[in-house]
């Protein structure tokens, strides 16, 4: 018989497996950058930069504030200190090196025109040449962005590719190159893999798709702690086809515990390593991309919390406002706060506040102290300025 389980146990679950509910340190260092890295399994990238870039934001808001060129450093920094490398899991995002493995399949297809953009395919085939050619430039020139390119990014808007840039992509994406750093602009520099992934990483074996599939669905379900299978296999964007055998074998080892939550119509799955606090203390400003709320059926499934983020909604639809980000109470979703980070008057400005009709009444108290260890983070020397716009 399936065990079940109360909503306020999934919620800590979830919450727990995500990092949240621990003691934040008095100072940041790289260990404590490192397990949240691994506990998550991934930071998406965003261009957005109204807050923060969003790849900044996870980590502070499990962590507090913290050095932000830690980050820099384990992400782009030099070979011996690189601990991520940037690929296609979620969205785009930053993984821990040793995802890079369980990964390599995905490249194997696209290299061979089985996977990616439509668009990005035929430079496994009939353009090969086109691509190799490019490649070639990197052995000789060494690291390049689209702007070194003749054409380089012509097109306006941010998926509007030209010729050069989708060769880049493609090259990525089938694993020929990689990034090597960023630009202050954000502008990726691409360079062969071979000299950005450090070689023990590149000497582990490749795994078969199905043994790599698995890892990744049970890389997903310790990050998530409790989850369907599509939920399990959204985390690193498996196909259903994938997806289902590896959930069904990891239940068969015990891996996967299959419950059911109190009003909720289907089982869902609980890693076996995962942790079922009795309570859930603390508080946190969330990113739109943050992997705990990213999916939001599920998270309106275990917090009752309707969220979709206003930046990719038309302004007379937007309900609360352009960037807003949900307020964490102990093991509950109390609220939203659109905020812009005002660089130039040293600012952040809150532009709206919305609470839930059942957020307790120290919310407003907790979240001001949130603003305001966000502000001195992103070196806002003027702290918060509420209302403005």
């Amino acid at each position: 018989m399936t065990e079940r389980i109360t909503l306020s146990q999934a919620r800590r679950i979830a919450l727990s497996a995500q990092g949240f509910g621990q003691a934040r340190p008095a100072t940041v260092n790289q260990g404590h950058l490192r397990r949240t890295i691994d506990r998550l399994g991934l930071h998406q990238i965003d261009s957005v930069n109204v807050v923060s870039r969003a790849h900044y934001l996870p980590a502070f808001s499990r962590l507090g504030g913290y050095d932000r060129t830690l980050l820099d450093r384990a992400a782009w920094g030099p070979k011996r200190e690189r601990r991520m490398f940037e690929y296609w899991a979620h969205e785009a995002s930053l993984l821990p090196l040793d995802l890079h493995p369980l990964l390599r399949w995905r490249m194997v297809r696209a290299d061979r025109g089985g996977s990616g953009w439509s668009a990005l395919r035929a430079y496994a085939t009939e353009r090969r040449a086109e691509a190799m050619a490019v490649l070639d430039r990197f052995r000789s020139e060494g690291p390049l962005a689209i702007s070194d390119f003749e054409h380089g990014r012509s097109r306006a808007g941010w998926w509007e590719w030209g010729d050069s840039k989708r060769v880049l992509e493609w090259l990525f994406w089938a694993g020929h190159v990689t990034t090597a750093t960023r630009r202050g602009s954000f502008e990726r520099v691409y360079d062969l893999t071979e000299r950005v992934i450090p070689p023990a990483i590149l000497a582990i074996p490749t795994p078969g798709e199905a043994e790599a599939q698995r890892a990744l669905i049970e890389r997903s379900a310790r990050a998530l702690g409790i989850a369907s299978e599509a939920e399990l296999r959204d985390y690193f964007r498996l196909k259903p086809d994938e997806a289902r055998p590896a959930v069904a074998a990891l239940v068969e080892d015990g891996i996967l515990r299959p419950v059911r939550v109190d009003g909720w119509p289907k089982p869902v799955f609980v890693h076996r390593d995962a942790h079922w606090p009795r309570r859930i203390t603390g508080a946190a400003l969330l990113a739109p991309f943050d992997p705990l709320i990213w999916e939001r059926a599920r998270t309106e499934r275990l917090w009752n919390f309707h969220y979709r983020i206003g930046i990719y909604t038309p302004a007379e639809k937007r309900m609360h406002g352009y960037y807003d980000l949900p307020f964490l109470l102990d093991d509950r979703l109390i609220g939203r706060v659109d905020l812009k980070a005002d660089r130039q008057r040293g600012r952040l400005i809150v532009h709206r506040i919305g609470f839930e009709p059942d957020a307790p009444a120290h919310g407003r108290e907790v979240l001001a102290v949130e603003l305001e260890r966000m502000a001195a983070w992103l070196g806002l020397s003027e702290g918060v300025f509420t209302g403005g716009k």
